[in-house]
């Protein structure tokens, strides 16, 4: 059997004996990385999915864009409301008429058309109780541009029209881009506020010492801000998805600190065996960094499979988080024995009292605390325990049953942000779909008889139904062989309303109208794109789940040489990460619990949401199953005892990856602690995801299975034999 040695031991040997410089490389990859993001960051990230496949969405998009409108405009609507005037007052015209002026001087470089009722005096433009009219806006470019110069518009309202006798609001495409991406900028602050000290906390009781304390929490901030600088580099040519910072942080902290945590604990525990400094650095690159690769290798390819789904947002996720991954490990690989070279025994500096000292005797008493303890009671009867922990997550998995995939629209945002109020004052008194229409791309002969028919049959439908609003415009290109036909659709553009609206457009109306009729019908706007999102996501998740568990299979054949090990590790996660999607749908989608936990209540599931909390959860129930089993392998090696070697891993790890698995669960929950419910739903996932892999799979479902199969945990197939296994130790 061919054995594969890594050279972990080398590289740490050659970094600990050059600290100085290994320092000086990293803190100048550090400087380059905070200039870059300074420079580049903001305009790297945007809040608008695309596809880099071609559904009908995007295929009218492309049509009316080549041959008819251009690039694709931002759409902004300003709305001026008074309690006390109607738009029939001398007051409220001037006031409106002056705004107008004012928007309209910012130039063409800035605003591209606009309107309003006292020009064009279309009823459309005035609630029904005439106190409220509107001013449409579209932005000059793309929403790009529109992002960077909506901030012009904003500050003409905020300093001139700011009154008590007028209440103007903006909402749009760039407003509520400018607004997520605010949001998603504070839920990461308040994130860290809350996770970080709370890290430092448990870093201390499982440490007991501050300098131990504070190197993995100084790792991985430095992993995560030369992450945010390949992400503001490489934005420059690919946009990201405004979350991929928030991801970056969250993994950053989540992995980074647990890399280092595992490292440094093993870097404590062999010097406390008498090894000197250098040689214990080595002995814990051969085992605890090389466990850590594995882990980070695991995680790795579980993201990749976010990489199959062709809408922006995954890909960009997944590439911020790998980016983090990556440079977690290569901090374990390289900085952190640089680090422990120069610290030496002063990582034990600032004892916490009674901690500190306790805990430098851990390694050895380790064998004989409450984590033997756990592990050989739960071994004792392990078939019981078995069944008692797979009936917990299957009972968890149940509210499953009422998995909705979605995507949370501008009603999930919170009260306070004004492109939610302005949404609120669209949906009583007009409709968000004169911001978003339906946008339906007519490519045929226009002034043909039977295209003419066609449009008219459509219009005819659209006013008896409902869910649209107003009376559809036609617009045509020069050379009359492409038309759009703009349906303002009633509610909330991502709304269950405004989703069957279109569908119905799509499945009923049209195929009717334009029955026989020589052209093509496609329909594209914000809702149609939301409606493709949602499908292919829903689409493409069972082919990332099969992709994800094919890697990791193969994988962990090869680190462990044995085939049941993957099996029963994939079979444990899947379990943990079934009953995270039923826990994640009873609070947010059947509201239980939500208003205690301080969580929004919204009927779906963030579209998204799922396959990245699969990738995510099943990378870190890996990576937390690497560790132990790494350490039971180690054992079972040299003592070929398996019901020994199982205890001895759970034991030799109880407290350091509980500690891990703690700081993890207050990172992510802090980031379900904001305010955009997409977050919310991911934060708490994860970290329901890492709490149930902890306690349930880790010290029950673990112990369990191994203590029933005995040495049939190690069996691997002879056809497999030539597979070379990977050394897990020196």
């Amino acid at each position: 059997m061919r054995r594969l040695s890594l050279p972990t031991e080398s590289l740490a040997r050659s970094c600990a004996n050059h600290p100085w410089l290994t320092i000086g490389i990293w803190v100048g990859v550090l400087l380059i990385s905070l200039g870059l993001i300074s420079a580049f960051l903001g305009d790297a990230t945007t809040s608008e999915i695309r596809f880099t496949g071609n559904p009908e969405s995007k295929r009218a998009s492309e049509l009316l864009e080549q041959r008819l409108t251009g690039e694709r405009k931002a759409n902004e609507v300003v709305i001026i409301t008074s309690k006390t005037l109607t738009v029939d007052d001398a007051a409220f015209r001037e006031e409106v008429q002056q705004l107008y002026g004012e928007i309209m001087a910012l130039g063409p470089d800035v605003i591209s058309r606009g309107l309003n009722y006292y020009l064009i005096g279309s009823n459309q433009m005035v609630s029904s109780d005439r106190h409220t009219t509107l001013i449409t806006l579209a932005m000059t470019g793309n929403l790009n541009d529109a992002r960077q110069n909506i901030g012009k518009v904003h500050r003409i309202l905020e300093q001139n029209h700011s009154g008590d006798q007028f209440q103007v609001l903006m909402t749009g495409d760039a407003s509520l881009n400018h607004n997520i991406n605010e949001a998603a900028r504070k839920d990461m602050q308040t994130a860290e506020i809350l996770g970080i000290p709370v890290a430092l906390l448990i870093l201390l009781l499982v440490f007991g010492a501050v300098v131990a304390a504070l190197v993995p929490l100084l790792l991985a901030m430095i992993a995560i801000v030369i992450a945010l600088g390949i992400v503001a580099v490489l934005g420059q040519a690919y946009e990201f998805s405004t979350f991929v910072t928030n991801m970056i942080v969250a993994m950053g902290f989540a992995l980074g600190i647990d890399y280092s945590l595992f490292i440094v604990s093993r870097y404590r525990e062999e010097r406390s065996r008498g090894r000197e400094k250098t040689d214990a650095i080595v002995a814990s690159a051969a085992t605890a960094t090389r466990a850590v690769l594995f882990s980070g290798i695991t995680v790795v390819l579980a993201l990749l499979g976010m990489m199959i789904v062709p809408i922006t947002v995954f890909t960009s996720l997944a590439a911020g988080s790998i980016f983090v991954v990556i440079v977690s490990i290569l901090t374990t690989l390289t900085l952190l024995p640089a680090v422990l070279s120069l610290v030496g025994d002063r990582i034990n500096s600032l004892h916490v009292p009674i901690l500190g000292r306790r805990l430098d005797a851990q390694a050895e008493a380790n064998k004989d605390g409450l984590w033997n303890a756990i592990a050989r009671s739960v071994m004792k009867r392990p078939l019981l325990n078995l069944i008692l922990a797979a009936g917990i997550l299957i009972a968890a998995i149940v509210p499953l049953s009422g998995f909705h995939l979605g995507a949370a629209g501008v009603s999930s945002l919170p009260d306070r942000m004004e492109s939610k109020q302005a949404y609120l004052i669209l949906e009583k008194d007009f409709s968000f779909g004169l911001v978003s229409p339906a946008r339906v791309a007519i490519d045929g002969d226009i002034d043909s008889p039977s295209v003419q028919g066609g449009i008219e049959r459509l219009k005819t439908m659209l006013a008896t139904d409902s869910s649209f609003y107003g009376t559809p415009t036609l617009q045509v290109n020069t050379g009359r062989d492409m038309a759009e036909l703009s349906c303002p659709v009633v509610g909330d553009p991502t709304s269950e309303q405004a989703i069957d609206a279109v569908r119905k457009l799509r499945a009923d109306y049209i195929p009717e109208a334009f029955n026989g009729v020589d052209a093509e019908v496609l329909v594209t706007g914000k809702t149609a794109g939301n409606i493709d999102y949602v499908d292919i996501t829903g689409n493409y998740l069972p082919i990332v789940l099969i992709f994800v568990l094919i890697l990791s299979f193969v994988f962990l054949t090869v680190v462990f040489h044995s085939i049941v090990i993957p099996l029963t590790s994939i079979l444990m996660n899947l379990l943990a990460v079934g009953a995270t999607y039923g826990l994640v749908v009873l609070v947010f989608q059947k509201g239980f619990g939500a208003g205690v936990l301080g969580l929004q209540s919204i009927d779906k599931f963030e579209a998204w949401v799922p396959i990245f909390l699969f990738c995510i959860l099943f990378g870190l129930s890996m990576d937390y199953n690497v560790f132990l089993l790494s350490r039971i392998r180690e054992r079972y090696e040299l003592t070929g005892d398996n019901a020994e070697s199982v205890a001895f891993g759970l034991s030799s790890t109880g407290s350091i990856i509980t500690g891990a698995a703690f700081i993890m669960v207050a990172i992510l929950a802090a980031f379900a602690s904001g305010d955009l419910v997409m977050l919310q739903q991911l934060g708490f996932g994860m970290a329901v995801a890492v709490f149930l892999d902890a306690t349930i799979v880790r010290c029950i479902l673990v112990p369990s299975i191994m203590q029933l199969l005995g040495t049939r945990n190690w069996y691997l197939p002879g056809v497999l034999k030539w597979i070379p296994q990977v050394r897990l130790r020196e």
